[in-house]
């Protein structure tokens, strides 16, 4: 990175997003946010620069963009007159250029991403109603130019650290802009970074936030990622955990350049423990748990610290045999006795255990820690930068001194803050409570915070990837509203969630419409008014319809109202029998009536008849597993959890759902977003989850004791939930559904050929 820095602040109008852009895009400048500053500045090299072409012409040239000056220029132009456009006509003149411009071209001058691109982007960008316009779906090419250019990594970072600063209450101080800061000592084309899970339970979305991370970084310096299983405990790990972990990671869109385990290199860690314990820096220890425990806590020395070396190395072949001498036994680390920082008061490093191996069988029954093995395996593979959550913090010292009491190869470490979410619980062992309990239907109910569930949820990776990168490097530990996330999410699935119409089939009223269509019509419209590539579906028009109760309830006496995608009626009679409910409304078409005028616009439905039926459909959505934002450390999960998590709701819905694949997402409108979840296997009904859309009002707890008592007809208790196919679910913790099929990852069979140490020849490594 050359040694230059971006100055701008987020209240700038119009937002030099060309400058900021490039920035990024180069990575020639830090990104600097200061609230003070009144326009957009470069330093560079001692050089400042304070206009955006200026700017954008300096990044292009130290970051080695090649251009062709004299096509460039008019692009400039091009770029200057679209700022200056008010009128929508001569905003639309432009656009028309350029599309025709970009028919049969990738970016705007010659093969690669240029000054001009982001010079031109910048200027759409900044203006709300050329984009506005864009939405409007007449100019394919510059939509699919610039959704392309915004859609990379370094932009959609750029445009995340934007977010954080305007969000950042503290104005007037200089904020760093997300990720540009980077990582500490890294060079282009060397970065190697690695995503370590533990082979004994699913991911959930605190593991995401890392592997995604380390995806990031290794993308940014065209580094590599390694995927590496810490396999240390067999009483918890299986090989299926493995390929649901590497199904959950192509889910996220996530691919290591390299699988590995920490038991491949189980011989050299082994190697490694003799060498400690034969160099005085580790030693045999039988002391009882708890004993243990106080002695760390109150910083006594182990009865065992000065034993000799012979003795060690006795105990430790003792414990390499499994036996019950062995089993009593566990080497620690020497390091203190009563340092400050407990995690360096003599740390156990090896501990023996029986049990066979899912990948070596029989052949250990010694296991290092991951304390032992994860520096060692770091340092082995070529990890040039350990990303942590900063919870290890206290571990980091102890990480380094393994490394240099064995005098291997040193690793930075990068921390960042834990994803913690409010009436979330991402323990796995109380996720596995509430599995074997038969609380939830498995790893993938959408109640859970696993990668499956909150994807069959309705969160896109899109949306993930762009809140993950929102948090920055912040260190802060905070327990985080999931309005923030939904929000996002919303506004991926906008654009491109097509609209239906649902009546709840409890809740329906027959309206007979006078002057409407004799015989049944059937007509093609746009499936998103705003989005034309969405598609088209059929809507049938007769004058039998259904209307919501609550709407029904809402019509006065010649009230004209309007019907959604016809036109508008005018109430002439209501029927409602002696509780108030509405039985039945007859209504005169006014289609010369002014839609504008009417405060009701409502979804409607032709009644059903065989040519033409309406597709019964459930729509579920649920409530917070507990009770409590944050559970504290002596608070029983048992204590805190919500009786009633799962609500139902039966509906009638437009013919045009059955095309609809699993995991797609649609709009019933006024109703809000769904996911399409599949075919309910005892009713045949379509199931719909209602995905979150970030309004406060609809991500608070329903746990009240209204809450609680209403609208549970057809919800049962969390404890008496039936699976779908209305099996009882076993207590079996490693039972899952899949919401996607998902080919293996990486093949059937990865074999390890070489543990050579070479820094950054890993592609030698495996063979897949």
């Amino acid at each position: 990175m050359a040694g230059g820095t971006l100055i701008l602040s987020s209240k700038l109008a119009p937002f030099p997003y060309s400058a900021l852009a490039i920035a990024a895009y180069t990575e020639q400048c830090e990104v600097t946010y200061d609230e003070t500053a009144t326009s957009v500045s470069l330093d560079l090299n001692g050089s400042k620069i304070d206009t955006e072409e200026e700017i954008v012409h300096a990044l292009a040239k130290v970051g080695g963009l090649s251009e062709d000056s004299a096509k460039a220029a008019s692009f400039f132009a091009l770029a200057k007159t679209l700022r200056a456009a008010t009128a929508v006509p001569e905003i639309i003149t432009a656009l028309d250029s350029l599309d025709d411009h970009l028919a049969w071209r990738t970016y705007v001058v010659g093969h690669d991403i240029t000054s001009a691109d982001w010079i031109l982007w910048g200027a759409l960008k900044s203006s709300g109603k050329i984009t506005g316009l864009l939405k409007n779906g007449k100019h394919v090419h510059v939509s699919r130019w610039y959704s392309h250019l915004e859609s990379l990594d370094s932009i959609q970072s750029a445009l995340a650290g934007l977010t954080a600063a305007k969000a950042n209450k503290a104005r007037g101080t200089k904020v760093a802009a997300g990720f540009a800061l980077g990582l500490e000592g890294a060079e282009m084309g060397k970065v190697v970074t690695r995503f370590p899970p533990e082979p004994s339970g699913y991911l959930h979305i605190g593991h995401a936030k890392a592997a995604m991370l380390n995806q990031y970084f290794a993308k940014m310096y065209q580094g590599k990622l390694i995927i590496r299983f810490d396999d240390t405990n067999p009483s918890k790990e299986k090989t299926e955990f493995e390929e649901t972990i590497l199904e959950d990671l192509e889910l996220l869109e996530i691919r290591g350049d390299v699988v590995t385990h920490t038991s491949d290199y189980f011989d050299q860690l082994y190697d490694l423990a003799l060498k400690m314990i034969e160099s005085g820096k580790a030693y045999a220890d039988d002391t009882e748990r708890e004993q243990m425990q106080l002695e760390r806590r109150e910083g006594i020395a182990s009865a065992h610290r000065d034993d000799s070396v012979e003795d060690n190395l006795k105990h430790f072949a003792e414990m390499k045999t499994g036996s019950s001498e062995g089993l009593r036994w566990c080497i620690r680390a020497k390091m203190s006795v009563d340092n400050p920082n407990k995690a360096l008061r003599d740390p156990v490093i090896y501990r023996c255990n029986p049990q066979p191996h899912h990948r070596t069988g029989d052949k250990w029954k010694i296991y290092p820690t991951y304390d032992f093995a994860c520096p060692i395996v770091d340092s082995i593979e070529g990890v040039t930068h350990a990303l942590r959550t900063n919870e290890y913090r206290d571990r980091n010292p102890q990480y380094s001194w393994m490394i240099d009491a064995l005098g291997l190869r040193k690793v930075n470490i990068w921390d960042f803050s834990r994803l913690n979410f409010i009436y979330t619980l991402l323990s796995k062992r109380k996720l596995h409570e509430f599995v074997n309990n038969g609380q939830v239907r498995g790893w993938d109910d959408p109640r859970f915070p696993t990668v499956r569930g909150i994807r069959r949820r309705g969160l896109t990776v899109e949306a993930l990837r762009q809140f993950m990168l929102l948090q920055g490097p912040s260190q802060a530990i905070v327990s985080l509203e999931w309005d923030t996330i939904w929000a996002l999410n919303k506004k991926v699935i906008d654009p491109i969630a097509p609209r239906h119409w649902a009546i709840m089939e409890e809740e329906k009223v027959p309206v007979t419409i006078n002057g409407g269509p004799t015989d049944v019509e059937v007509k093609s419209l746009p499936k998103h008014k705003k989005n034309p590539a969405v598609g088209e579906k059929n809507t049938v028009y007769s004058s039998k319809i259904l209307v919501d109760q609550e709407d029904a309830k809402s019509f006065e006496d010649q009230e004209e109202i309007t019907l959604m995608d016809w036109g508008n009626a005018i109430v002439k009679s209501k029927s409602v029998d002696a509780t108030g409910t509405v039985t039945s409304i007859e209504m005169d078409l006014h289609l010369e009536g002014d839609f504008k005028k009417t405060k009701k616009k409502i979804t409607w439905l032709s009644q059903p008849t065989a040519e033409h039926p309406l597709v019964p459909v459930t729509l579920l959505d649920y409530d917070y597993l507990i009770t409590k934002k944050k559970l504290e450390e002596n608070d029983s999960v048992k204590d805190f959890i919500t009786p009633v998590t799962e609500f139902r709701q039966s509906a009638l819905a437009d013919a045009n759902v059955s095309d609809l694949s699993k995991g797609d997402y649609l709009q019933f409108e006024r109703n809000g977003y769904f996911i399409f979840d599949g075919v309910n296997k005892e009713d045949g009904r379509l199931e719909f989850i209602r995905i979150p859309d970030g309004k406060a009002a609809n991500l608070a707890s329903k746990a009240t004791p209204q809450a609680t008592s209403a609208n549970t007809t057809d919800s049962p208790a969390a404890s008496q939930l039936p699976v779908p196919d209305g099996a009882t679910i076993p207590p079996d913790a490693d039972k899952a559904t899949k919401m996607y099929k998902v080919d293996k990852v990486y093949g059937t069979n990865i074999e390890m050929l070489d543990h050579g140490t070479n820094m950054y020849k890993m592609d030698s490594i495996y063979k897949v």
